[in-house]
């Protein structure tokens, strides 16, 4: 981590973090007053999208219906499968409670930064203890993307959207198979709603 002055917030961001097995304990012996952000979104729609990244770099890869079962007959799901495995957030939420206090973590609803920014860039300003200097008029709503935008960018005189990643088009998967994972999910879904006392709506 970078030196950090009086008056600075040091942050840094690395997704992988938050299911990395290590990362806890590491971070908590680096500093235990650390404040830690997760971005969270429906666990369904994260694997899809998950799937839909490595397809765009191996198109060759196998279809998201063979890699989500073990057993698509019995309707057995693969959990080994890393696009699965990572929605399991309660799962990866208790090995972080055994280093870090709830209240030190924000989980941030990725469906609400896309309808509301504002709001929950809001949350965040007050989790860390900032004014609220991010607020509705510096968003406006990217239609080709689905995506809002910072109207203009810190040190630019041009808008800022997220990359040519994000709002890329899923393929079309089975709804029987959707409907296998909203109800694989939902347990673990409605365990992580008693663990951060915050239901996300994604059942």
């Amino acid at each position: 981590m970078p030196r950090t002055l009086d008056g600075q917030i040091t942050m840094e961001k690395t997704p992988s973090y938050f299911v990395t097995k290590e990362a806890p304990a590491r971070i908590s012996s680096m500093s235990k007053d650390t404040k830690l952000i997760v971005v969270v979104r429906d666990p369904v729609t994260r694997a899809i999208s998950d799937y839909t990244q490595t397809l765009s770099k191996k198109p060759d890869i196998p279809s998201f219906e063979s890699l989500t079962f073990k057993n698509r007959t019995t309707g057995l799901i693969d959990t080994s499968w890393s696009a699965i495995q990572i929605g399991i957030y309660a799962k990866h939420l208790e090995n972080w409670l055994l280093y870090f206090p709830l209240g030190q973590i924000l989980f941030v609803s990725g469906e609400r930064l896309i309808s509301d920014p504002a709001g929950e860039l809001g949350r965040v300003q007050d989790f860390l203890g900032l004014k609220r200097i991010i607020t509705d008029k510096h968003f406006y709503f990217n239609k080709t993307k689905g995506f809002p935008c910072l109207k203009k960018a810190e040190g630019s005189s041009k808008p800022h959207c997220l990359g040519k990643t994000k709002g890329r088009t899923h393929p079309n998967i089975d709804q029987k198979v959707v409907q296998r994972l909203r109800e694989f999910y939902q347990p673990f879904n409605m365990k992580f709603y008693q663990m951060t006392g915050h239901d996300f709506g994604w059942d």
